[in-house]
């Protein structure tokens, strides 16, 4: 018997274990395989590594500024905040560093256990129930928080939501190469496309990088992903900033992720809570997931702590996970981005390549892009009514 049952032991699900072990209770984490890598990006925002110090003992490259392309390849370049950064990593070993850190603060974790349902007696869910090589397991617990990822069992069996579909789905295909490249390692490098998505290519050191590409919403079923990568790896823009000689693929993998932003109406029930990618915790437009998993693991975690420590496990109690500050930020951020995203895809880009293109000769508009992109501020109406002029 555990005080809180947590399914997925990545960032959301580690994170929240960390803060309940922490504060005293004892805390079951299962995930299915901790050897699996999470296909990502691996930009880690500097808020996680002020939380995570460990991740500075890495060798990974700290980036301060973007490089943007609009999709005909008008560039708009920008330095982050003196106190903004993001690393680039390899996502195998940040998890594998926020897992360690949970198991330090004293959370019991159970590999290789895939999570397919729960344990109910009297219509009340006490528990999970995994299957592993060994046969099927138990773990019962006064709380059970789902972060076990957009293709959780867990998340549907709870009632709480549906099945994704497929307009609120992003598909992605990316890759960690070794070899040659041309990148400023101070830059993570971003690609608009004339369809609702884009390209990445962040450099992990000066001979290694990560580089992908997604597609999301409406356009997921006008396009194969293996033929957009492809497309994406083989352009002369980008041949440019990588060789194509002297390559080699160290691991590459294809994935969905949420595209629409959190289900605001979908992360909690009775001693019930949903978090990191089960919730829709990934930023619209940039996909961008691990700092909001975080604290969406963080505020979960303070919520369940307040409930044991009242024993109330209800609806009324868990109700403060979504109603927090924190989740109601992160909400009406990602709901910013997706109002924009229409405006920013119409008539195949055309939008944002008005942008970019004014942003090379209007310094003050380009303040406004570059606000909108680094800091989630909605443009004005005088913005927009100049977009759409030029």
């Amino acid at each position: 018997m555990f005080d809180v049952v947590i399914s997925g032991a990545g960032p959301s699900g580690s994170h929240c274990a960390k803060i309940l072990t922490e504060a005293g209770f004892r805390v079951a984490l299962i995930e299915k395989n901790t050897r699996w890598r999470k296909p990502c990006g691996g930009a880690v925002h500097s808020s996680v590594v002020d939380l995570y110090p460990q991740l500075k003992k890495l060798s990974s490259q700290k980036v301060t500024g973007v490089v943007m392309h609009s999709a005909d390849y008008h560039r708009l370049e920008f330095e982050g905040s003196s106190d903004e950064f993001s690393i680039i990593v390899d996502r195998l070993e940040l998890d594998n560093i926020m897992r360690d850190a949970a198991l330090d603060a004293g959370a019991e974790l159970f590999d290789n256990n895939v999570s397919y349902d729960f344990v109910v007696k009297n219509s009340q869910k006490m528990g999970v129930k995994t299957k592993s090589q060994t046969g099927t397991k138990e773990y019962r617990g006064k709380i059970i928080v789902i972060a076990d990822g957009m293709s959780s069992k867990l998340a549907i069996k709870s009632g709480i939501r549906t099945k994704w579909i497929n307009k609120e789905l992003a598909i992605g295909k990316c890759a960690i190469i070794e070899g040659n490249h041309h990148l400023n390692l101070k830059r993570a490098y971003v690609f608009f496309t004339p369809f609702q998505g884009y390209g990445w290519i962040f450099p992990l050191n000066p001979k290694k990088y990560n580089i992908g590409i997604f597609t999301f919403g409406k356009d997921n079923l006008k396009h194969n992903i293996h033929q957009d990568y492809k497309n994406f790896v083989e352009n002369t823009n980008i041949t440019k900033l990588i060789p194509k000689s002297n390559k080699k693929v160290i691991w590459s993998s294809v994935y969905p992720f949420p595209a629409e932003g959190v289900l605001e109406k979908s992360l909690f029930s009775e001693n019930v809570m949903i978090i990191g990618d089960a919730g829709g915790f990934v930023s619209p437009i940039s996909g961008e997931g691990i700092q909001s998993a975080v604290i969406s693991g963080q505020i979960a975690a303070e919520t369940a702590i307040n409930a044991l420590r009242n024993e109330d496990y209800s609806n009324i109690s868990l109700k403060n996970f979504r109603t927090n500050k924190e989740i109601k930020s992160i909400i009406r951020n990602f709901k910013l981005k997706l109002s924009m995203i229409n405006f920013l895809y119409e008539h195949g880009g055309s939008n944002l390549n008005k942008m970019f293109k004014l942003s090379e000769i209007d310094s003050e508009f380009r303040e406004q892009v570059v606000n909108m992109f680094a800091f989630g501020l909605m443009p004005s109406k005088e913005f927009l009514e100049k977009v759409h002029s030029s």
